[in-house]
């Protein structure tokens, strides 16, 4: 179910009375398909195969697609071109071939093009080039450079009469999180652009979704007073609306991000989050009335709203994340397309507790514990259950309350499960986030194992069977842990960083001097990545470790999995690695993703001693001593 019972939901537009969205469907190998909704409810595919609706400018994308009039347009992820398709029509292509790189599509119905943002990767020899460019819609003209200079753009958002272009822009070594600037220009009737001036932002303020109200006014999410909050834009001064101590802005890692939208020039509906979950509300843009509305959701994105009408995507604790349909008027919800038909049997959805904890450094962290549940077993009055604690990745992410599977596989399972929204995560302000600012590698982990022993104290976990999953920068946390600290027993790193060093030379332009504000300037604090990298420290690691590593990974390159398992395997620790061909920063396809959780399980069953009911694959695990083999299951499953 985990694997391809469902598909990833995003990026939704609104088209007149039509609804889209984007899919990802593991099944069909990660294609990303956009998927039209009529007024009548009926839903069809609009990207046919095997083209796939997705961009990897940034490497992470977003912002692949729009739609006008009943036409859509995308970038295609094999080529990285833009193609346009009319009702009826297979796809066409507008931009030539090359390695370039488009997104944050947005239609400029006037000069009958796009303005979207496009990364070059034409030159081998130099750093990509970020700019914000048009693509002729008639295939007239070459693509051609609109704003040039900065190191990144983001959100070139036409004013509705098309007369004002707003974009965002920022520069290296900030991430779009840290500072970014919002600039308005003058777009003339001949398509150029004049009299552009820098109205928000700058180094110490981050800016989110600039968008246009229906009466020209430009609104967007700043963090300026601590909190991503609702701001406008009218008469040459900024006003911040609504301000209170929640999060109305994300972490920008995709383009095309959206909370909030227009009903109409005055209802603005948005998602804010507070205390670790992210709901709806209407916001009166006049008389400044905030109106939380009642609904059962708990993570809601890809906000957008229009004639009475707002579609987003959510989940809630016990329900997939679907796309939503929600009237205005009368406050009832119509769910469009759930992530999966299938339901779980209510006797093994495990619901998640919010725990609020200090850490041994005094400081206050937050958590969601699942405890084990499955109707059809029940486990020994005096016995405590195993605990895997997750860490996210960013580290600038967040975790979620709403129902994942891929938590449900291990509580199923007879596993605990802590998800740790560790100092430095999304939803909690500003300076929460910058807690992690020069410490990256210190308080996320400190973090993750405080919340080990807390769970541990309070009698919910067996402290014996500790084990620690991240993916990415939590894997990296992850590997820290396990180096640095000697609470988990076992750990699974996806794709995780071993070595800050390689990473520094080896990774992408997006994330190139990330690490800057989360380590220190480097090569100045080589110590630091020196010190911080588990890649030095496998003296002190003493437990079994298992890597999954995608081959065509350009954020973390397989090398950085590739020497920790070889440093393990030259200590004769336990260790296994399983590397997947086709498969870049985050897995896509249904057998891999499979493949990848099942190795997981088999692996704690080796090392903890236990029979999975599953019929598991095998996995090759080195130096695994022949008492821990003799702990283990005898003749059971996967043997």
């Amino acid at each position: 179910m985990v694997a391809s019972g469902g598909v990833g939901l995003g990026s939704v537009m609104l088209d007149g009375d039509a609804t889209y969205w984007v899919e990802q469907r593991p099944a069909e190998g990660g294609r990303a398909v956009v998927v039209r909704c009529g007024a009548d409810g009926r839903v069809a595919d609009v990207t046919p195969a095997p083209y796939s609706a997705r961009s990897r400018v940034h490497e992470y994308g977003g912002g692949a697609y729009a739609v006008a009039d009943g036409t859509v347009y995308f970038s295609n992820v094999a080529d990285g071109r833009v193609y346009v398709q009319r009702a009826g029509a297979p796809p066409e292509a507008l931009t030539p071939d090359g390695r370039w790189r488009y997104a944050d599509l947005a239609v400029d119905r006037r000069q009958a093009r796009l303005v979207c943002v496009r990364e070059d990767h034409s030159d081998a020899s130099r750093e990509s080039v970020n700019t914000v460019v048009t693509v002729r819609t008639d295939r007239s003209a070459m693509p051609s450079v609109l704003v040039e200079g900065a190191d990144f753009y983001a959100s070139p958002r036409l004013s509705p009469d098309g007369t004002r272009l707003a974009y965002l822009a920022w520069h290296h070594p900030n991430m779009p999180w840290d500072g970014t600037e919002l600039w308005v220009a003058e777009h003339g009737a001949d398509g150029t652009l004049t009299a552009a001036a820098r109205v928000a932002g700058g180094p110490e303020e981050s800016i989110f979704q600039p968008q246009w109200s229906p009466d020209g006014v430009l609104y967007f999410v700043s963090d300026r007073s601590g909190w991503w909050n609702l701001h406008r834009w009218q008469g040459g001064a900024v006003e911040p609306l609504c301000a209170m101590a929640a999060e109305f802005g994300l972490p920008q890692w995709n383009f095309g991000m959206s909370t909030y939208g227009f009903a109409d020039a005055v209802r603005l509906v948005c998602a804010l989050a507070q205390g670790g979950t992210r709901r709806l509300a209407v916001l009166h843009t006049r008389t400044g009335e905030f109106r939380p509305l009642e609904l059962p959701y708990v993570d809601v994105d890809s906000v957008q709203a229009a004639g009475g009408r707002a579609v987003f995507v959510a989940g809630t604790p016990t329900e997939v994340p679907a796309v939503v349909e929600l009237d205005l008027g009368t406050r009832r919800c119509r769910v469009r397309r759930r992530a999966t038909d299938e339901r779980l049997d209510p006797g093994c959805l495990s619901t998640p507790q919010a725990i609020d904890f200090r850490t041994a450094h005094g400081a206050t962290v937050h958590a969601f514990f699942y405890a084990p549940r499955n109707v059809e077993c029940t486990a020994p009055a005096t016995e405590r259950p195993p605990l895997l604690v997750m860490s996210h990745g960013g580290p600038t992410a967040v975790a979620s309350s709403a129902l994942r599977l891929a938590v449900q596989f291990w509580t199923s399972r007879g596993i605990a499960v802590l998800d740790v929204n560790y100092r430095g995560s999304t939803g909690y302000g500003r300076a929460y986030r910058q807690h992690l600012d020069g410490q990256w590698g210190v308080v996320d982990v400190d973090d993750c194992v405080d919340a080990a022993r807390h769970a541990v104290a309070c009698g919910l976990v067996d402290g014996e069977r500790l084990a620690i999953r991240g993916s990415s920068a939590g894997g990296f946390t992850t590997l820290c842990a396990l180096s640095f600290h000697d609470v988990f027993k076992a750990g699974a790193s996806y794709y995780g960083i071993g070595d800050l060093e390689a990473l520094q030379r080896d990774t992408h332009k997006f994330e190139s001097h990330y690490e800057a504000r989360l380590v220190g300037p480097y090569p100045a604090r080589r110590d630091l990545y020196r010190a911080r990298s588990p890649i030095h420290f496998t003296d002190r690691l003493s437990c079994p470790v298992i890597f999954f590593q995608g081959l065509d990974d350009a954020v973390v390159p397989p090398t950085q999995a590739e020497a920790m398992v070889a440093a393990l395997r030259a200590k004769r620790l336990p260790v296994a690695y399983l590397a997947f061909a086709g498969e870049a920063h985050g897995f896509r396809r249904a057998e891999n993703i499979q493949r990848a959780l099942e190795a997981e399980l088999y692996f704690y069953s080796r090392v903890f001693g236990f029979a999975p009911a599953d019929p598991l694959e095998p996995v090759a695990i080195e130096n695994l001593s022949p008492l821990a083999m003799a702990k283990s299951f005898d003749g059971g499953a996967g043997e």
